[in-house]
């Protein structure tokens, strides 16, 4: 019995692969801009724009975005100009990540720029954050050196030189991402491979270069006031080891009232904001902040912190635990929108197709696409899919970007004051990104096999 034959399906041209990629990203750039456009002034931007107008730094917000937003600012004077960079970059990185993986596998290319459009990532544009920029500034610098690993030497350094740039940028505007950033920077700099031995020499000293570009960068070169954004995890801490313990921890005596509010309700494991902005527990912000006896930045503020860890560990490690798993688990801050209706908002709040968008966000809210913990989940799993093709170039880009973000995510587990989504923002763009990277890999270590079963029943 002759069986039929079956046509194959014709393959796509690699030019037309290419093609369709750059098409679907800057369709996906269009739509972007059509649907979120000119963005939403979050209160954190508020202040990062109005340092950018009276030109005046503080190390609480980055004054790096401060000062390239006022490069950018004349094409769209207030929050149109940062909108439309982070929306050009996000797309970028998507773009070059397919066109990179389209040489080895024309599916995960195409993919790519169809990845960006997963809510949880495409939604965050609307937000002008720190976070947000972060993000698609480390996207861009990944997907770039993807496509130029196999390019010749000079102008793959070049790549890699603007990449690391990026990379320190990155740092400038989220310091806590020196952690993640030495794991990024191996992925950058030996990019047809991915060497676990030369990434755990160069974290202590990338982590020691990265604190030494923000004291470089903020304090020497900038000369930014001094607002101790450190001191705000020491006075979270203390507030949860003093709820967890039942007893002050604070270098201050309080009223029998304060007391009683800091042992039961004042303890918020979102975020440390209880003790600083929100009644009726601002008392501890303001009494830390008394003119005459200053304690927030202060010595005694630090060495009640230590203190309290020494002497009540296990107190220490409920509170960041019982934080920790609110980061990942729980149905944190998304989109800020409470000041939508505002009139430095009013053009976005005017723009019906985000507010059909909002209605999308707020039915997907409450499942699992808004939980920081499901990107770190797959993170986690495509670098340990990954790690058996780490000696391939997609192999090394998934195991690089995905590995740099399950450390950012974890970063928080001892630094983080807030539970926002953006936070993990970048796990989610490195999650989605580094797929792209994995199914070739995978096929490029399939491909023994399959040889083997060839040669075998022949």
């Amino acid at each position: 019995m002759i069986e039929p034959q079956v046509k194959p399906l014709p393959r796509m041209a690699p030019l037309a692969a290419k093609m369709l990629i750059v098409v679907l990203a800057a369709a996906g750039f269009s739509l972007t801009v059509l649907t979120l456009y000119p963005g939403y002034i979050t209160n954190d931007a508020t202040f990062v724009y109005g340092f950018m107008k009276d030109w005046r730094f503080g190390d609480w917000q980055s004054p790096l975005m401060s000062m390239l937003w006022g490069l950018i600012d004349p094409i769209a004077p207030g929050p149109g100009s940062m909108f439309l960079l982070m929306a050009a970059l996000y797309w970028l990185g998507f773009a070059l990540a397919g066109l990179a993986a389209a040489r080895r596998s024309k599916a995960a290319g195409i993919a790519a720029p169809l990845l960006g459009l997963v809510p949880p990532a495409f939604m965050m544009l609307a937000m002008i954050w720190r976070d947000i920029l972060f993000g698609t500034a480390w996207l861009v610098a990944a997907a770039a050196v993807y496509l130029a690993a196999d390019a010749d030497r000079r102008a793959r350094w070049f790549v890699t030189a603007l990449a690391l740039a990026l990379v320190g940028f990155g740092i400038l505007l989220r310091p806590t991402a020196i952690i993640a950033a030495p794991l990024l920077a191996t992925y950058l700099i030996w990019p047809t491979a991915y060497d676990w031995k030369r990434a755990a020499v160069a974290f202590i000293p990338g982590i020691v270069l990265g604190y030494a570009l923000i004291h470089l960068t903020y304090y020497a070169i900038l000369d930014v006031k001094r607002e101790n954004p450190l001191h705000s995890l020491f006075v979270f801490d203390l507030g949860g080891i003093t709820y967890f313990t039942g007893e002050n921890q604070f270098p201050v005596s309080w009223s029998a009232g304060q007391a009683a509010l800091l042992t039961t309700t004042c303890y918020d494991p979102e975020y440390w904001d209880s003790y600083w902005t929100i009644p009726p527990c601002d008392f501890v912000m303001q009494r830390l902040e008394a003119p005459g006896d200053i304690i927030f930045g202060s010595p005694r503020l630090t060495r009640a912190w230590f203190g309290a860890v020494t002497h009540h560990p296990l107190a220490y490690l409920r509170h960041r635990a019982t934080f920790f798993w609110r980061f990942l688990a729980g149905s944190n801050l998304t989109l800020e929108l409470h000041r939508l209706d505002e009139p430095r908002n009013a053009r976005l709040s005017q723009n019906r197709y985000f507010r059909r968008l909002v209605a999308i966000h707020d039915a997907l809210k409450p499942t699992v696409l808004f939980r920081t913990g499901l990107w770190l989940l797959v993170a986690a799993a495509i670098a340990a899919f990954a790690w058996p093709g780490r000696e391939t170039m997609a192999g090394a880009f998934a195991l690089g970007v995905s590995g740099s973000a399950v450390f950012y995510v974890l970063t928080f587990l001892l630094v983080g004051v807030a539970a926002d989504f953006r936070y993990g923002y970048w796990c989610v763009l490195a999650a989605l990104v580094s797929m792209v990277g994995l199914v070739p890999a995978l096929r490029r270590l399939g491909e023994p096999q399959r040889k083997l079963m060839i040669r075998t029943s022949v």
